[in-house]
């Protein structure tokens, strides 16, 4: 018989929206082939949202738990913003961002994880919720941030309800500062990175390979002007100081105080406070973002169907 792979496992889920648990089932029971598993899912009635799991899901909304000095942020796509309307749909990305919270924002574990009240997992009741609402609905993406000593803030853009919106993010601060200074302060730095989104906190946070590729192709920009070398290199540098102001948070001119840096900000609020105050790290989900959507032509489904 064939072993039985993770990545099998997740391939088949994928296929037809059943829980993983069902799926390791299927493909045990049909010795690893795929589509007889598939077929076997079907036949068990678990696989009534495989036709919808193949649809584009680039809607939906961004979920955040936070509690304490822990935050968790999921992003849960449907196929339509109607279902992300939908009393049922947001109290379900409500509870998974809590759930998510509980495994510090691991999307395989939380996939994994039991859904309160239900009896099924996460990844089960993603499928049950399918079925129920007619869509395809996928938990596309987690993440986490904590701090030892400090805050967790938080921000959603065009929320729909608590912890609920378009964009989200959350941001932690590293401080013995008191909570009354921090809060708002997180809440000012999360607002900003909604509007700007930063790659990295700091110059040395950034991909080194992103920084190199950026001065290179500055590079062959500022060469192009026939300029001597050693005025290129002044050049190259003058330009990469306006990258790192672009996309570095710590650089970058606050869009709620624009006559400040960020790095300013922090250092005021750190003297005002009398302890040192430090970005433990942040994360930023945009709805959608990097998904391909479907550009539909109604008029032209329109015709298919009636021709059909």
């Amino acid at each position: 018989m064939a072993e039985i792979t993770a990545s099998m496992v997740k391939d088949l889920r994928v296929k037809t929206g059943a829980g993983m648990m069902d799926c390791k089932k299927a493909l045990t029971e049909t010795g690893g082939d795929l589509e007889a598993a598939v077929d076997w899912l079907r036949k068990k009635g678990l696989a009534a949202a495989a036709k919808k799991s193949g649809r584009v899901a680039a809607e939906g909304l961004i979920g955040i738990a936070v509690e304490g000095g822990r935050g968790a942020m999921v992003e849960v796509n449907s196929e339509t913003d109607f279902v992300a309307r939908n009393a049922q749909f947001q109290e379900f990305v409500g509870t998974v961002a809590k759930v998510a919270l509980s495994v510090d924002g691991d999307l395989d574990a939380l996939l994994a994880a039991a859904f309160p009240g239900s009896g099924r997992s996460v990844a089960e009741e993603v499928t049950h919720l399918i079925a129920t609402i007619g869509e395809n609905i996928t938990i596309r993406r987690a993440a986490a941030v904590a701090v030892e000593a400090g805050v967790v803030g938080s921000y959603v853009h065009a929320a729909v309800g608590e912890g609920l919106g378009k964009i989200g993010v959350l941001v932690g601060l590293e401080s013995t500062a008191a909570s009354a200074v921090l809060a708002p302060l997180a809440k000012h730095l999360a607002m900003h990175i909604a509007a700007t989104a930063p790659q990295a906190v700091t110059i040395e946070d950034l991909d080194p390979a992103a920084v190199e590729r950026e001065k290179a192709v500055l590079g062959e920009q500022a060469r192009a002007s026939g300029k001597p070398e050693a005025i290129i290199e002044k050049m190259v540098e003058g330009r990469m100081r306006k990258f790192y102001e672009e996309v570095v948070l710590m650089k970058q001119t606050s869009v709620v105080d624009p006559d400040h840096r960020i790095e300013e900000i922090l250092a005021a609020a750190a003297g005002d406070a009398g302890a040192s105050i430090a970005v433990a790290g942040f994360a930023r989900f945009a709805l959608g973002e990097g998904v391909e959507k479907k550009e539909s032509d109604f008029a032209a489904e329109v015709q298919a169907v009636v021709g059909s």
